[in-house]
């Protein structure tokens, strides 16, 4: 039996997936599979893979890039069913040791992400009665398909090891975040791959609307869109993978927010987001083993904290000072929610208190609350001036001009690596953390290293300055204070 057979076949897969509007798909499931493509198809074929001729077997990893509502966890819980079948029921688990099982790895950012894939899975099995009498086992996270499961799992590479692994789906790859981290998704396809060693056939299916150009789905698509390999990249439209969607949808969209929607709709990869420090240079800055260093005596200290409701997003604290022309992260702490924001402003206020700091900044998040609960205990909170994509900014030059020595932070170091750089349609710069991830750590740090280098008079106009023209701090000269 082959996928096609499986999505044609009315006792199995068959009802869901008729007409024009899987036409597409049709085509796709056979390059994955090796299965012949009709000379009628093979321009679709080329202007999806950049290649000339389809693969003549069934390749190791597919990836692709297709805008949203382009049909991508329809047709994934489609190959999870079909994998299941063929190796759990069909070959009844002849790949297998004695008592193992083989696993379809559904795998996302979350697990409530995830299961969009799987309920559609699971809601094939129910359609069909011969394949109802085969399933077993089914729970919120799994269905067991003869000896083999269909499971959901968080985009970890620490959650992936030790199964063997028939399948593994990746959904919307390009939006994957761990802060643990600054590669995520790279470091859990190489943690995928020993699962996958001795099973024949094994399938490692990437499915993504494309984001920036960074990552594991951007590094497949450079390096195998358009070539002959065993590595398949096909890139499309929304509406060339489905055509049931309305063009007027699409064209409000890039209307509204054109950059936006041609990643979306169109499957491109936005060419107005870039990363905005380099892992080598944040590394650069990390003092290896140093987590925090005390108080000392006659040294001047500056405290920025990014404060939080406490449902949502942490209270971060970051302490520095001044040391011979760099700034010293000295401490940084985060409390992650949910807590009582009154019980972390008193434990941050005797933090301050033992670096002698009478006054911390923060950012304007509820700005009257702050100045009167910090009052409460003594320190004055006062408001940042700028905006927090400003003081990243602002700290840029430093970081580039090695003059920040960070704590061996793993959580700051995604977080400052992870950071993106937008540019606007007029020109003008923003920085961000991405799409379902924070930067609470980085962003007090930031504040920290925006006012120090203020502090010489180093403004963060003149910061913008050095790095348009590429430059370091000294190079444009740090100003004295007056």
């Amino acid at each position: 039996m082959t996928v096609l057979d499986f999505i044609g076949d009315e006792a199995l897969a068959g009802r869901f997936f008729e007409g024009a509007t899987w036409a597409a798909w049709r085509v796709a499931l056979a390059a994955i599979f090796g299965l012949p493509i009709g000379a009628d198809e093979l321009e679709l074929f080329r202007s999806c893979t950049g290649r000339e001729r389809p693969p003549e077997s069934a390749v190791r990893e597919a990836w692709f890039v297709v805008g949203r509502r382009g049909g991508k966890s329809m047709i994934a819980a489609a190959v999870a069913v079909f994998l299941a079948v063929i190796y759990g029921v069909l070959r009844r688990g002849a790949d297998f040791g004695p008592g193992e099982l083989g696993v379809v790895m559904v795998l996302a950012s979350d697990r409530r992400q995830a299961k969009q894939i799987l309920r559609y899975a699971q809601g094939l099995i129910r359609a069909s009665p011969m394949l109802a009498k085969e399933a077993a086992d089914p729970t919120a996270d799994s269905i067991r398909l003869g000896r083999v499961v269909i499971e959901v799992h968080t985009a970890s590479f620490r959650a992936v090891r030790g199964y063997t692994l028939v399948g593994a789906i990746c959904d919307e790859s390009a939006f994957w975040r761990d802060e643990s981290s600054a590669n995520p998704d790279e470091e859990i396809i190489a943690a995928l791959g020993p699962g996958m060693a001795t099973i024949p056939g094994a399938l490692l299916l990437g499915i993504s609307s494309p984001y920036w150009r960074r990552g594991v789905l951007w590094t497949k698509y450079r390096a195998h869109y358009g070539r002959e390999s065993d590595v398949l990249v096909w890139k499309a439209p929304t509406r060339v993978m489905n055509p049931a969607v309305p063009q007027e949808i699409v064209d409000k969209a890039l209307e509204e927010d054109e950059p936006r929607a041609r990643a979306e709709y169109l499957a491109e990869f936005r060419t107005d987001i870039e990363g905005f420090l380099s892992r080598d240079v944040v590394e650069a800055c990390v003092i290896e083993g140093r987590r925090e260093l005390p108080a000392l005596d006659g040294e001047r200290y500056f405290a920025f904290c990014d404060p939080s409701g406490g449902a949502n997003d942490s209270f971060t604290l970051a302490i520095g000072h001044e040391e011979k022309r760099r700034v010293v992260i000295d401490l940084v702490r985060e409390r992650r929610a949910p807590f009582s924001p009154d019980d972390v402003v008193s434990e941050f206020t005797d933090l301050l208190r033992m670096y002698r700091v009478s006054a911390v900044q923060g950012d304007r998040y509820a700005a009257a609350w702050c100045s009167e609960r910090f009052s409460v205990h003594g320190i004055r909170y006062k408001p940042a001036e700028r905006v927090k994509s400003d003081l990243y900014l602002a700290a840029l030059a430093a970081f580039n001009g090695g003059r920040v020595e960070l704590p061996d932070d793993r959580k700051l170091i995604t977080q400052f690596c992870s950071l993106e750089r937008r540019t606007s349609r007029g020109g003008r710069d923003s920085v961000d953390h991405p799409p379902n991830a924070h930067d609470d750590v980085a962003n007090a740090v930031a504040g920290v290293i925006a006012e120090l280098t203020r502090a010489r008079g180093f403004t963060i106009e003149d910061a913008i300055r050095a790095n348009e023209r590429g430059l370091n701090p000294d190079e444009i000269g740090w100003k004295e204070v007056t």
